[in-house]
This record gives C-alpha cells, structure tokens and sequence, in this order.
C-alpha cells in the first residue's frame, strides 16, 4: 500500500506510525491543514514530504480536495491515513477513496464521537474509555469500527494523565491496526494474481 498521511497537530502518531520499521517505507505524503504545525517538522526528521494549505486559500472543501487528490494521485497513493487530522472529509476524498481512509479516535466509538473524547468521558463520569481505529465516512466519527482497545480510568486521574496514557495506547494499538491493514490488502492482491 502507498499511504498518506493526514495530520493537524503535534504528531505524535504521525511520528508513532514513521517510527514502524513495516509502515515507514510506504508512506510517500504527509498532509497538513496547519502551516507551522509541528508534525511538519517531524515529517522534515524523516525526510517525508508534506502538502501543507490553509482551507481558507480556497474557495470551498471540494476545491481543497481537488488539489489534495491531485498530490495524492501525483504519488500513486492508495490508502489514507488519518492521525489527528482536524477536518471533515468531503465526498472529493471519500469517492476517490472508498473504504481506504482510516481513523483514530480516542473513545470506544459509538460512545463520544467529535470534539474533546476524552473529557467527555470524564464529564459522563465513565470508568473505562478506549480507543478506536475505524474507517471514515461522512460522518463524524461513524464509521465502521475496525479494532477497538479499552482505557480503564483510574481513580482520582484528571484530564491530562488520562490523555497521556489514552496516547501511550495509540502510539502502539494504530501502528498495529495499519499493518494489519497492510498485510490484508497484500493477501487481496496475491489472491488477484493468482486468479
């Protein structure tokens, strides 16, 4: 699989999925909605390039997606990879990529989808949260799940020691989820050439 990868922020799964010695050599595209995000500078560390734009140069998301689509076709990309990537995709991306885009949120979707997961589980007072890996459709956050993994929350813990350990947890449940994937989409190939 040739991947990209979308991020906005920091990265830190970004680095998590770069860091995998199996996932490292396919991915061919870091995309950034976030001129100045430090996930650039991460993707510079590894020599990745990036497509970095601001919404705002456009006139509307599928213009913005046409221009993305012309990055990612430009590297042959197949899969998509979303790790903290603030946006909604449109149906530009979501054609172009049928059930080849993937997400991580940090709650046991269907429960606190959106913004803020993890204080909302918090709010409601839950003793267990997760994350989950699921691919993207148009909604936000819904998805079919794809794997799932629980966080118990501890007693007494406040909002940001429970982040820290939620990303410990992703920084090696996502990586795995996308060798999975991998592998998967290898078996699919090796079935088409031998038929």
């Amino acid at each position: 699989m040739r991947i990209a990868i979308f991020a906005s922020g920091s990265g830190s799964n970004f680095e998590a999925l770069m860091r995998d010695g199996v996932i490292r050599p396919e991915v061919k595209l870091l995309v950034c909605d976030k001129p100045g995000a430090k996930v650039l500078e991460r993707a510079d560390q590894f020599e990745l390039p990036s497509f970095v734009f601001s919404a705002s140069d456009f006139l509307n998301k599928a213009s913005c997606e046409k221009k993305i689509l012309e990055e990612l076709r430009a590297r042959e990309v197949d899969f998509i990879v979303l790790a903290g990537y603030m946006r909604l995709l449109g149906e530009t991306l979501l054609e172009a990529f049928p059930n080849r885009i993937i997400n991580l949120h940090p709650s046991l979707l269907p429960l606190f989808p959106g913004k803020d997961a993890i204080g909302q589980a918090l709010s409601a007072r839950e003793k267990v949260t997760g994350v989950t890996a699921h691919f993207v459709d148009a909604g936000m956050d819904t998805g079919a799940v794809i794997a799932q993994e629980r966080v118990e929350i501890l007693p007494e813990e406040d909002k940001a020691q429970l982040e820290e350990r939620i990303h410990q947890v992703e920084h090696r449940f996502y990586p795995a989820v996308v060798k999975k994937m991998m592998q998967k989409e290898s078996e699919k190939r090796n079935e088409k050439s031998i038929d």
